[in-house]
């Protein structure tokens, strides 16, 4: 089954791009309205964090972003089976890209946006260094192998499972590597610190940003990936100056200032369907049904 599903999703790859878009764009709003369980937690997110945004306009974002969820999806068909000179044509990096030729430890802070996997092929179809991500694997294994592929489909890319912990990424980074980290889901309690996001002030955070910089010598980028009606365009932004402080949790902080002023400018693509805020202090209830 679920390889009939990938061969349908690379099929629907071959349409044109407006026309595949279109079709997400109808699948999606039919979700927003039968997915009731993640709809809810979508509005949720966006109420906690915008509580002076009228509802009308969160309900709006929250449907956009389910839109934007299905078109990525059917996106994958033609970002990881489609030609390679399709792919850049519609996969536009721009920025600070001059920053990825120096030859020094690069982590790439690259949040959950819709767009995150056009990005994460944006740089090594235009850099010729060691990319390195980090996933989770998924339990069906044709799945967790078609994510895997497509993920490293270009340049000198590598997945490593985030049970294999963090001495291959060090590594990685010593010795002048790329990663490609996105820290910024809950994870549970674990290794968390409970810091600022938008108007929450204590949502489960993972430190692991700031602590590959300072163990991996690395600077740090951001990469916001946008939908456009082209494809995408992936933003780098300039180093982050005095990043790594010495200050984990200021840092974390920080992190998170950074993804709400990127957040603010595309606020329907953002990944609000993820249970952000499950993870709570002690002693206080789930923000959710």
């Amino acid at each position: 089954m679920t390889r009939l599903a990938i061969a349908s999703l690379n099929l629907l790859g071959r349409l044109p791009l407006p026309w595949l878009r279109a079709l997400g764009s109808g699948v999606g709003r039919l979700l927003f309205v039968l997915a009731r369980p993640r709809r809810e937690v979508a509005l949720r997110n966006l109420q906690l964090c915008f509580p002076d945004v009228p509802e009308a306009q969160r309900r709006a974002w929250a449907r956009a972003s389910f839109v934007a969820f299905c078109q990525t999806f059917l996106d994958r068909g033609w970002l990881w089976s489609g030609p390679e000179a399709l792919v850049r044509a519609r996969v536009k990096l721009t920025g600070a890209v001059a920053e990825l030729d120096e030859p020094v430890p690069i982590i790439v802070f690259a949040p959950h946006f819709y767009g995150m996997d056009a990005g994460g092929l944006a740089l090594p179809l235009r850099s010729r260094r060691e990319f390195t991500s980090i996933y989770t694997a998924n339990p069906d294994p044709v799945l967790d192998a078609w994510l895997t592929a497509g993920r490293q489909r270009f340049g000198a890319s590598r997945m490593l499972n985030r049970a294999e912990g963090v001495k291959p990424i060090i590594s990685c980074l010593r010795k002048g590597g790329l990663l490609y980290l996105l820290p910024d889901m809950d994870h549970g309690a674990a290794g968390s610190l409970f810091v600022p996001f938008f108007a929450v002030p204590d949502a489960a955070t993972l430190p692991s940003l700031s602590r590959f910089a300072r163990l991996g010598r690395a600077k740090v980028l951001a990469l916001y990936t946008r939908i456009t009606p082209e494809g995408y365009e992936a933003h780098l932004t300039p180093a982050w100056q005095d990043f790594p402080s010495d200050d984990v949790a200021a840092d974390t902080a920080r992190m998170n200032r950074e993804l709400e002023a990127a957040i603010r400018t595309m606020p329907a693509q953002y990944y609000w369907v993820h249970r952000r805020f499950k993870t709570r202090p002690p002693g206080q209830e789930s923000v959710y049904r």
